[in-house]
């Protein structure tokens, strides 16, 4: 699903008060890594992760290993941590998606 601007900042606004839930350290990006890191998009669709400073990886690096590899997309860069987005697989779980289709 392609976001508009409007889309992107309310989920900027709506993951404010978050705290990254997966960290990047010395051992870099891996497709476990990834694969977890869907799994938990695929229970809450919006979380943070964070780039530990003795990891060897930028950000640009990561947007672009999370974006070509998955259907993840990363909404916003600040610093070393990103807000990552992901549709639920499950109906149920699709809370924010909802919220976001809305706008």
């Amino acid at each position: 699903m392609k976001l508009t601007g409007k889309q992107r900042r309310f989920l900027r606004a709506k993951a404010n008060h978050f705290r990254p839930v997966f960290s990047i350290g010395k051992n870099g990006l891996s497709e476990v890594w990834l694969e977890e890191v869907g799994n938990a998009l695929d229970n809450r669709e919006l979380m943070k992760i964070n780039i530990l400073q003795n990891s060897d990886v930028t950000t640009d690096d990561v947007r672009n290993y999370i974006e070509s590899k998955s259907d993840i997309q990363v909404i916003q860069v600040i610093g070393r941590i990103l807000l990552l987005f992901k549709i639920s697989n499950d109906p149920d779980k699709q809370i924010i998606f909802n919220e976001v289709k809305a706008i």
